[in-house]
């Protein structure tokens, strides 16, 4: 802001050292209007959705630019474009506001039941499946096993007693 100051453009900026032009252009806007306080992050705004119909409304029929309306509800590019989509699609209601946070519990596996929860055909089932797998686990080391015994034969030596 130190350089826009003192007379350097934007591109010039923005070519010698990275920053977007367009990003610089608002932050100048921001910074001229309210000061050095503009260039500090701020939480997200939550706008009701009357407040997102106003900057809609602002926007259409007021022919506020773009970075007007950004600037005066202290909202991103990206929100902004969604708002409009929803308004046009289902009006004032499309606007509510959306859940944010992670998404309820309901979704993925369900929780284990203890063996006391559990019904008799379920726990017999339970037992059945781990028993199967218990058997599939013992057939799998036995073969493994017999390999290395073979192995072992093949190139002379005895196998242990392990």
């Amino acid at each position: 802001m130190q350089m826009m100051e003192q007379g350097y453009s934007a591109n010039y900026i923005h070519c010698h050292y990275g920053i977007g032009a367009s990003l610089l252009k608002t932050l100048w806007v921001k910074y001229q209007k309210y000061g050095y306080q503009a260039l500090i992050k701020s939480k997200n705004t939550r706008l009701s959705p009357h407040e997102k119909e106003k900057a809609i409304k602002d926007f259409e029929i007021k022919h506020l630019s773009l970075k007007e309306v950004l600037l005066k509800y202290g909202i991103s590019e990206t929100a902004f474009g969604e708002w409009r989509k929803k308004y046009h699609i289902a009006g004032i209601g499309g606007l509510s506001l959306d859940k944010i946070g992670r998404p309820s519990k309901e979704m993925g596996r369900p929780k284990k039941k203890t063996l006391e929860e559990m019904t008799e055909l379920e726990r017999l089932r339970y037992e059945n499946e781990y028993l199967k797998a218990e058997n599939a686990l013992l057939k799998k080391v036995k073969a493994l096993v017999e390999e290395r015994e073979n192995r072992l034969r093949e190139i002379g030596r005895k196998p242990s007693k392990n």
